[in-house]
C-alpha cells in the first residue's frame, strides 16, 4: 500500500516568515505553469514552498535551498517533543497565556538548561512555546532573561511525509541560481527575509544592498516572489522603471496578505509571480 503524505497548510515546526497565509493563493497561481518543469526555492525557510509544489506537482523536481537548516531541527522533533512534555507537566495547572513566575520559571530554565547540555535544543519551537506571541530567543541565555509566558501547545509535532520527493540543498542562493537561470524549464521560489523586520531567527544578516540584489534574479525569468509592503521594493521599481535594469516587476500579477504579528501590530505580505 502506497503511504499517503500528508498535505501541510503549515510548516510542521514554527518558523518566521512561512507562507502558510499565502497557500490558497500560491496554489491557484501554479495551476498556470508547467508541472513537470524544475521549481528551484532560492530561499527555502521552512520548506513549505517547496512541499506545496512537490504535492501539487509530483512530477517536478524541486529543488529546497535549506540555508537555515530548518532540517536538523526536522530531524529532532522527538526531542523536541520530550522536552516540551517536560514543560507541560511543570506548568500543569498554570494559566494559560500567562506571565510565568517561579518556582515555575525557574524548573523550566532548569530544563532547558539541561537540555542545551545534552548538545540540541530548538530555540525557535520553545520560544513559540513559552514567550509572548512573535518573540524568538536563540540561546539559554536570552531565555534566562526573559519573561515567560504559558503558550505551549498541547499536542506533540510531527512532520511525517514533509519534503518527500523534494531535493535539499545548502548553499548562497546566488550560487543556486547561477545553476540553473539557463534552463527554460525554470522557476524560481524566491522569499528573502523581508527588510523593516526582525530577521534574528534567521542565519545570516540582511542587509538592504542584499535584498536588492535579489532583484537580479527576477530579471527575464519565470517566478514568485514574496516581499512586505514594509519594505517598499515595489514601489522602488517603479520608480526606476525607465533606468538600464527596468522594473522586474512590470506587468507581474500580485496577491495581498493581511498578517497580524500581535493584538496591535499587522503586515501585509506580497505574492508577485509572472
Amino acid at each position: 500500500m502506497t503511504k499517503k503524505t500528508k498535505n501541510f497548510i503549515t510548516a510542521p515546526l514554527p518558523f518566521m516568515g512561512q507562507k502558510r497565509n499565502f497557500l490558497k493563493d500560491f496554489n491557484k497561481a501554479l495551476e498556470n505553469y508547467p508541472d513537470n518543469a524544475i521549481y528551484v526555492d532560492l530561499f527555502g525557510g521552512s520548506g513549505l514552498l517547496s512541499h506545496t509544489v512537490k504535492q501539487l506537482y509530483p512530477k517536478a523536481r524541486v529543488i529546497y535551498n535549506d540555508y537555515d537548516n530548518f532540517s536538523k531541527r526536522l530531524q529532532n522533533i522527538a526531542k523536541t517533543n520530550a522536552l516540551l512534555a517536560d514543560i507541560r507537566v511543570i506548568l500543569e495547572g498554570y494559566p494559560k497565556d500567562k506571565k510565568i513566575d517561579d518556582p515555575y520559571k525557574s524548573a523550566i530554565l532548569s530544563r532547558l538548561e539541561l537540555e542545551d547540555k545534552a548538545g540540541f535544543v530548538d530555540w525557535i519551537t520553545i520560544s513559540s512555546s513559552i514567550l509572548f506571541s512573535g518573540k524568538y530567543h536563540l540561546n539559554l541565555q536570552e531565555f534566562q532573561k526573559a519573561t515567560l509566558y504559558n503558550t505551549i501547545r498541547m499536542s506533540d509535532y510531527s512532520a511525517d511525509g514533509y519534503l518527500e520527493g523534494v531535493e535539499r540543498v545548502a548553499d548562497d542562493y546566488k550560487k543556486i541560481f547561477q545553476a540553473f537561470k539557463d534552463n527554460e524549464c525554470v522557476v524560481f521560489l524566491v522569499d528573502p527575509p523581508y527588510l523593516s523586520t526582525d530577521v534574528k531567527a534567521y542565519k545570516s544578516y540582511w542587509k538592504l544592498a542584499d535584498y536588492l540584489d535579489v532583484l537580479t534574479v527576477l530579471d527575464g525569468t519565470r517566478y514568485f516572489y514574496f516581499t512586505s509592503n514594509k519594505s517598499s521594493i515595489i514601489e522602488l521599481c517603479e520608480w526606476i522603471e525607465n533606468s538600464t535594469v527596468g522594473n522586474p516587476f512590470k506587468d507581474a500579477n500580485r496577491s495581498f496578505v493581511t498578517n497580524s504579528v500581535n493584538f496591535n501590530a499587522t503586515y501585509t505580505d506580497i505574492m508577485v509571480f509572472k
